[in-house]
């Protein structure tokens, strides 16, 4: 369990952010990594940066037929590792103000895309007897977040879809959990913060401050310290079924 060397890992949104830097972390501890979202240059990017054991692929989750693809081109490829961290933020509105298809594009990506993921992936981890699945969602899930409904539902719903799932193949030797950040410093905060203070008619400033103020460490999270803490779940193989937060004490 010292390190990853053999296995390959599924990163979905892996293009940028999160995804780029839990890919990174990945292919450090030694994992082959596939590299998966919807823009094929920022792919390519990710892959061409970390060099070998790599690959990129095109894939839109939310699509069950772009999924099933996936699956076939991985044909041959033991995904023991799967993270499914693709997502988006949504509009930061009053409930009453945000229009169904907003809502539902927030629920397509973030839910759905997990849901097809690991019904594609997932019975050949069944059938090997092993087999990790990591899925990201947020401290959002778990408290109030005004403005941000579709999203805060979307990721207490990937909470639970974890718990369930974890208990329908944990029995077979695959263990399923999810990791929790709290807000972490990067390109999708920046929009958000700014969003938010052109809601309220505050600076961005004040809003970032406003979102600290509620950690104990008083400051977001990066995404090194995500894309570390997915390796350090996967070396606790007698986690399964866990919703671990990593919000530098924004639940504590």
């Amino acid at each position: 369990m010292t390190d990853l060397t053999g296995r390959t890992a599924l990163v979905t949104g892996g293009g940028s952010g999160l995804g780029a830097a839990i890919a990174r972390a990945l292919h450090r501890a030694g994992a082959d990594v596939v590299v998966v979202g919807r823009d094929r240059g920022r792919l390519s990017s990710v892959a061409d940066g970390l060099g070998g054991r790599t690959r990129a692929l095109v894939c839109d989750v939310s699509d069950a037929a772009s999924v099933d693809r996936l699956r076939d081109e991985l044909a041959g490829t033991d995904v023991s590792i799967l993270v499914n961290n693709a997502g988006i933020a949504g509009p930061v509105a009053a409930l009453t103000d945000i229009d169904v298809s907003a809502w539902d594009e927030v629920f397509a990506v973030n839910v759905r895309g997990t849901f097809l993921m690991c019904r594609a992936l997932l019975p050949a981890m069944v059938a090997r007897g092993s087999g990790d699945v990591i899925n990201i969602a947020s401290v959002s899930g778990k408290r109030p977040l005004a403005h941000r409904t579709p999203y805060t539902a979307s990721k207490l719903a990937v909470i639970g879809l974890t718990a369930t799932l974890a208990f329908e193949v944990g029995p077979a030797g695959v263990t399923v959990n999810s990791l929790s950040p709290g807000p972490v410093a990067g390109e999708r905060m920046t929009r958000n913060l700014r969003l938010e203070a052109e809601r309220s008619g505050s600076s961005v400033q004040d809003a970032e401050a406003a979102f600290v103020s509620r950690s104990a460490l008083g400051r977001m999270v990066t995404e090194a310290e995500v894309g570390a803490a997915v390796v350090a779940m996967l070396r606790m193989p007698g986690m399964c079924g866990a919703d671990v937060d990593l919000s530098a004490g924004m639940v504590a």
